[in-house]
């Protein structure tokens, strides 16, 4: 209780977690590079500034420069703002749709109930790599395709998640009364149970979001992400892998940028208080 205790730090009569604030920070800073990427990179993202390939650290190249040669913090720079911005916007599409349907189904029940849980159950039961491979290779891996493919791949999660805390909701005492005053069924989805399920919703949403950066990572990596010049971490990694045997910081620094995103969201997330985890809070 006391190693509790000394990880918090009070501030306006409020206790924060101390891990959970630096995940925060650093969530924050590489949410703020992905929006003013293109204005803080020191060089252009195909410029060729270095004689030597996979060049170390130094002064003017502080994390050293890729297999052509060109600077690796410009390109880790703008590779945030693909990075996150394609997962937040998947898992956007994602939770909103499978929130929507999901809390539906639940007021609905019955045939839809039915159909719905069904069909997504059907598409949840595909592998996420395999299905987003064959998807992204037959479309193509445009900005729009990727985004689309990610919000599909977790739609179904997002969909049993929602549908298993509104049917908790839906069997409340205050839901039949509200039916017995003839209320609609927008009025019972928007007034009455998407109060009650949105704090647990959005810790859900948290976690798809690591997920899909995993999935777009790893997508990139095999080849069927961003294509050249874009290139998002996992893009960058797959460039630069030849320079693993030299331990170059063209292939560690976009490793590091992925995992501290990702965990840094799952330090958030287990460090936020638990009237916002708990689903029946």
């Amino acid at each position: 209780m006391a190693r509790v205790a000394a990880s918090r730090r009070s501030f306006l009569g409020r206790s924060y977690n101390l891990v959970g604030v630096v995940a925060a920070l650093v969530i924050l800073a590489w949410t703020l590079i992905a929006i003013f990427a293109p204005y803080i990179t020191p060089h252009s993202i195909g410029d060729i500034v270095d004689e030597d390939y996979f060049g170390p650290m130094r002064q003017g190249l502080w994390l050293g420069s890729d297999y052509l040669g060109r600077d690796m913090l410009s390109r880790v720079l703008m590779g945030a703002r693909y990075t996150v911005g394609i997962s937040l916007a998947a898992v956007a599409i994602a939770c909103f749709c499978g929130v929507v349907l999901g809390m539906i189904a639940a007021v609905t029940g019955g045939w839809l109930d039915t159909c719905l849980s069904r069909f997504l159950d059907a598409m949840n039961s595909i592998p996420s790599k395999l299905f987003g491979l064959v998807v992204v290779a037959a479309v193509g891996s445009s900005i729009p395709a990727l985004i689309m493919t990610l919000a599909v791949i977790y739609i179904p999660g997002a969909y049993r998640f929602a549908r298993a805390l509104a049917v908790n909701i839906n069997s409340m005492d205050f839901m039949t009364v509200a039916r017995v005053r003839g209320e609609s069924t927008a009025y019972l989805i928007g007034s009455e149970i998407l109060p009650n399920i949105i704090r647990p919703v959005l810790a859900d949403f948290g976690l798809r979001f690591v997920f899909i950066v995993l999935l777009l990572s790893g997508l990139s990596f095999l080849g069927l992400g961003l294509q050249p010049p874009l290139a998002d971490w996992g893009a960058l990694v797959r460039e630069n892998i030849g320079g693993l045997p030299f331990a170059a910081p063209a292939v560690i620094v976009p490793s590091l940028a992925i995992a501290s995103l990702t965990i840094s969201v799952n330090l958030l997330i287990d460090n936020l208080p638990q009237k916002i985890r708990d689903r029946d809070a």
